[in-house]
């Protein structure tokens, strides 16, 4: 039986206006969100200039927001290219659905260089007469959910904000060691008193172990202690789910970010550009960057969307890595294009003659 999303095909790009098609997709059925939207008149393509004003662009951004927002799990991550005169707008307006982790600045080799002689732009720009500095970056914004760790700082309304926008990630577990807690028969100040803190309702464990506001996991010591407590009169069984498994659910539950000593990437990326070739979309993206973000933010087998999928480079970095894969392209002739290179990096090819 075929992988499917909603009513669409894993593993492939679909012809359709990802709108209408993200609509049809479940709640909370998508790891990750990748993908590269019309920049708004950088290009001369109807795609890219189907907006009257900038305006109208940046609240069409909004409404993918919403769809973004209402598919991705709660351990998502999102990235979104933006260009660089519209980056600061598309990152308030994503700012107000999605807590903004990075702006990263994808810097591009300098097309006036001697090795860049052959790029596209090389040549044609005149210093004197383009009277700014010339834009060679790409901006790429890099978000989760609001509360994705649950790092509340106590600022007005943003616990309210979590709840509303995504709910609370690590509910199971907290429930489960305050439904103990209670059970046993034990108030949280007597918590605090035996992992060493405060006893006070202010405590460090009241506080983080048991309460919505700022929670995270008790470590092992904290969590062999509180059992202790909880079984100290009548040896009753309390606590009884092992350090490893629970430490292995909030492990599954916190948002994926993989990067080691091999992958020393800061917020500013130097990924080449795509040199041009028969068949290559206009916004092509590097598929060594793709990879990159796909291996850092999402596990083994988790769902990618792409709803802007261009020529499937998103789908590549998937069949390479191991995930799953689903995009969306209003361009029949790339659509096309995407499911040939995808399907030939499913066989194990590494380059798709167009």
């Amino acid at each position: 039986m075929t992988d499917t999303l909603g009513p669409f095909e894993l593993g492939k790009v679909h012809h359709a206006d990802c709108l209408d098609a993200m609509a049809q997709l479940p709640e909370n059925s998508v790891d990750t969100v990748i993908t590269d939207p019309p920049y708004f008149k950088v290009k001369r393509a109807k795609w890219d200039r189907q907006w009257d004003t900038a305006d109208q662009y940046i609240e069409w951004v909004g409404r993918l927001c919403g769809q973004w927002r209402r598919i991705l799990k709660s351990n998502g991550s999102l990235y979104c290219f933006a260009s660089p005169k519209m980056a600061a707008r598309v990152e308030v307006e994503i700012g107000r659905t999605f807590n903004v982790l990075n702006s990263i600045v994808w810097a591009k080799p300098c097309p006036f260089s001697e090795i860049n002689q052959g790029a596209s732009n090389s040549g044609r720009v005149s210093k004197t007469t383009l009277r700014q500095f010339y834009p060679n970056s790409e901006r790429v914004i890099f978000a989760e959910h609001y509360g994705a760790d649950n790092m509340a700082k106590g600022e007005a309304g943003y616990v309210a904000k979590c709840d509303e926008l995504r709910g609370f990630v690590f509910e199971p577990l907290r429930a489960y060691l305050d439904g103990e807690r209670k059970r046993a028969g034990i108030d949280k100040v007597d918590c605090n008193a035996a992992c060493g803190f405060s006893r006070t309702a202010g405590g460090t464990a009241s506080r983080h172990y048991f309460s919505r506001s700022q929670w995270y996991l008790p470590t092992a010591e904290h969590y062999d202690s509180l059992r202790q407590l909880f079984n100290r009169d009548n040896g009753t069984d309390y606590l009884r789910r092992e350090y490893e498994d629970l430490r292995r659910e909030y492990e599954d539950l916190r948002r994926p970010f993989f990067l080691s000593a091999d992958v020393p990437y800061t917020d500013v990326w130097t990924f080449r550009t795509v040199q041009s070739y028969p068949g290559k979309h206009p916004c092509e993206k590097p598929l060594d960057m793709i990879e990159h973000m796909v291996t850092a933010s999402s596990r083994p087998g988790g769902v990618v969307l792409d709803p802007f999928a261009g020529s499937g480079t998103t789908g590549m970095a998937c069949v390479k890595t191991g995930r799953q894969f689903i995009g969306f392209d209003t361009e029949a002739e790339y659509v096309e294009i995407a499911n040939r290179r995808i399907g030939a990096a499913s066989n194990g090819q590494k380059e798709l003659a167009l």
